[in-house]
């Protein structure tokens, strides 16, 4: 039987550049306009953007590690970091 291959990090890649992008409207709306609705709206689209990230990137990995059945001491404690990060 062979292992699960690593999961993709393309959909991690592509929530983070959607950050970019926001973050990118947020300095062009700092310099052009006095809107802190808009501003503070484009942040908390990045905000959005990373958790959502962050909890792929974890998702994903646990999934990886749970597939593989590598529960080794090592591997435990490592999930048991990342789970406070969720």
């Amino acid at each position: 039987m062979r292992a699960p291959k690593q999961p993709s990090r393309e959909p991690v890649i592509k929530r983070l550049r959607r950050a970019e992008g926001h973050l990118r409207a947020i300095t062009r709306l700092l310099a052009t306009t006095r809107s802190t609705v808009n501003i503070a709206q484009q942040i908390r689209a990045v905000e959005a953007a990373v958790a959502h990230a962050k909890q792929q990137l974890i998702h994903d990995h646990m999934q990886h590690c749970v597939e593989r059945r590598d529960l080794s001491g090592d591997a435990l404690r490592e999930l048991r970091q990342l789970a406070k990060f969720l």
